[in-house]
């Protein structure tokens, strides 16, 4: 990919993200939120979130 096709690609990504309203945006942005992994599970992998939920199912 030369230098001219990526600033093309950024421009055009550019352009399409700021031409949505701000609604829209907000909402993209909440919905991406929302998918996201828990905390434990994207930093430490999946050994902490096993534990935790190990530990979670003796309690009760």
């Amino acid at each position: 990919m030369s230098i001219n096709d990526y600033i093309k690609y950024i421009t055009q990504t550019f352009v399409q993200h700021y031409s949505k309203s701000p609604q829209e945006r907000k909402d993209m942005k909440y919905q991406r939120k929302v998918e996201r992994d828990p905390f434990l599970f994207r930093w430490f992998g999946v050994i902490p979130y096993a534990f935790l939920l190990l530990f979670k199912k003796k309690d009760k």
